[in-house]
């Protein structure tokens, strides 16, 4: 028997969400995460928030969705300099990296990553071999396959914070693509995907990344794929995912100056 989400696909019996709506939800979700009261907005207007979720602990954040943007800052050093410099700048423009290190002195930063949405009536299911039924995270051969991965791409995929079962596929009896997704607020789904180094350009990613959005859809679920490298946000816009805006997180290297400060 088809798991629901895929039964509501074929039968072609739901309407497209329209764009707006899923930028509303999508909008919705991090406003939540921030942990203060926010609106996304075309102007940049930056809250203080020391346990905001946009980021890492002590860092600011940025999200934009479809030109409009909320931010985060940890301090109110941090939130003065960030708003006086990016205050005038074009919401859609706040979390490209260009314009941020040209305009902040900062001292990590982490992404920008696009973000991208799904509507269950724009999902475009892979073919693939992946398994029907997910592994549960705790399976020895999942643990084996990510202690066999770079930390960097670990790291990059995020498929060690997954809460759902991993979908998987194998070879010669050894998983060699998995993916799943981490239960967020608001019934978000938030994917992870991994391939191993010697197996990719093969499709499996798209092929174990779509078995997971299908556990999402059946669970009513909202699909979140945030990425930054272009072949992890290929497979998400050949999935029917729709690219709404990115996050980055920053760390000012200095929250009492800017390099306009700097300048002067």
């Amino acid at each position: 028997m088809l798991p629901a989400a895929a039964a509501r696909l074929i039968a072609g019996i739901f309407p497209i969400m329209p764009l707006a709506a899923l930028t509303v939800r999508a909008r919705t979700v991090w406003e939540v995460l921030a942990g203060v009261p926010v609106t996304f907005a075309p102007v940049v207007r930056v809250a203080v928030s020391p346990h905001s979720r946009l980021c890492p602990p002590g860092w600011a954040g940025l999200v934009v969705i479809a030109g409009a943007a909320i931010a985060t800052a940890p301090d109110v050093n941090t939130r003065q300099t960030m708003q006086r410099v990016l205050g005038t700048v074009p919401a859609a423009s706040v979390a490209d990296a260009t314009v941020l290190t040209r305009e902040l002195v900062i001292a990590d930063m982490l992404g920008p990553a696009s973000l991208a949405y799904l509507d269950s009536a724009e999902f475009r299911p892979a073919p693939g071999q992946a398994a029907a039924t997910g592994l549960d995270t705790s399976s020895p051969a999942l643990r084996q396959f990510l202690a066999e991965t770079a930390t960097s791409d670990l790291a990059e995929s995020g498929i060690a914070e997954i809460t759902s079962p991993a979908f998987v596929i194998r070879e010669e009896d050894r998983i060699i693509a998995a993916a799943g997704y981490r239960d967020w607020t608001g019934q978000v789904a938030h994917l992870s995907v991994l391939t191993a180094a010697n197996a990719r350009a093969r499709g499996l990613g798209g092929a174990v990344a779509s078995a997971a959005v299908m556990h999402a859809l059946d669970q009513d679920k909202l699909p979140q794929w945030r990425a930054r490298p272009e072949a992890s946000r290929r497979i998400a816009r050949r999935l029917g995912f729709r690219d709404l805006g990115a996050q980055v997180s920053i760390r000012l290297a200095d929250t009492s100056s800017s390099k306009e400060s700097v300048r002067a």
